[in-house]
């Protein structure tokens, strides 16, 4: 059975400034065989260690537990520059729509104005916790995507002259928490599960997990394996865009998260960085073929929106720019 490759970045880690040329050849190489037969990818020594990482999961935890009425008020959807922030309530997502809705809560934060309403009653210091690790998330993510051009052939900042509006109002770059809470067997609906099977939207994901496992990925023989928590690394997989502006090299693969077995009522957490290409950017083929036509980053994203919240969310994330 295929297994998830771990890479060691120590050589290119947060706060590295001397990687040589030869370092960087021989690490692209290494992400380039595990992004193209697997699609996803365990890095070690990045930088952000398990205390970081910890802080954001208990943060999120407090605000996950409060009474639903105090979460409300934040709910997705309640913010004029960026209606994907905020919290998506249990069963509200359908990431394969032809299952019932996903057995999990999320917070987006996809805005980092000083200005907008952050959850503070109960969870003191959620903005500035969530928004440093945002921040953590935007800087390895810079440094994998020029790794990545590299592993290709392309100039180091192909990818990344696309992504400098992270955490600004023209890019959709979203840290989302995750909370699944512990499962009642008895009100589980038929085929439900705690998140469908699908595949990311945008350039690349960076996953943290809690240690309950859960997470499988669909290998290319089209089997699904375990992604299990292996501590002091992250998972980082590519999403479709990606596969599509890199005329299917780097691999999108299908994940899921499964219920946990009878008798576990233990909940499971996680945080998940979704990197999108800024909102303008056209995403053609990097290898100059015309193997998926132009698409513009923001309209390829509101597409896939569509297919989760349904088209009455669609136009309101369009109403609202």
């Amino acid at each position: 059975m295929a297994f998830i490759p771990v890479v060691d970045f120590a050589v290119y880690k947060l706060g590295t400034s001397d990687v040589t040329e030869k370092n960087l050849q021989e690490l692209g190489k290494e992400i380039r065989k595990a992004f193209t037969e697997v699609g996803f990818v365990y890095l070690k020594n990045t930088g952000i260690d398990q205390i970081e990482v910890d802080r954001v999961m208990d943060i999120s935890k407090k605000f996950f537990l409060l009474p639903e009425e105090q979460k409300r008020p934040f709910s997705r959807g309640s913010y004029a520059n960026r209606v994907n922030h905020g919290w998506v309530s249990s069963e509200t997502e359908s990431l394969n729509p032809r299952r019932p809705g996903d057995l999990k809560e999320a917070f987006n934060t996809t805005s980092l104005h000083p200005d907008i309403k952050w959850p503070s009653d109960g969870c003191d210091g959620f903005r500035d916790i969530k928004v440093d690790f945002f921040l953590r998330c935007k800087e390895l993510s810079l440094r994998v995507l020029r790794v990545m051009a590299i592993s290709l052939g392309l100039d180091s900042e192909f990818f990344l002259k696309e992504h400098y509006g992270i955490g600004g109002d023209d890019n959709g770059t979203t840290l989302r928490t995750l909370y699944y809470a512990p499962v009642k067997t008895e009100s589980v609906k038929k085929d439900q599960i705690r998140c469908g099977e699908h595949s990311d939207y945008g350039s690349i994901s960076l996953v943290f997990q809690s240690q309950q496992e859960g997470l499988q990925v669909l290998n290319r023989k089209d089997d699904f394996i375990s992604a299990p928590s292996i501590p002091g690394t992250v998972l980082i997989n590519i999403a479709d865009m990606m596969q599509r502006w890199t005329s299917d090299v780097f691999v999108s693969a299908v994940h899921r998260v499964l219920l946990p077995p009878v008798g576990d009522s233990s909940a499971r957490q996680s945080l998940v960085f979704f990197v999108q290409p800024d909102d303008d950017a056209i995403i053609t083929c990097c290898d100059g073929s015309n193997k998926y036509p132009p698409v513009k980053s923001l309209d390829y994203l509101l597409s896939r929106f569509n297919h989760t919240y349904g088209r009455k969310q669609n136009a309101l994330l369009l109403v609202s720019r």
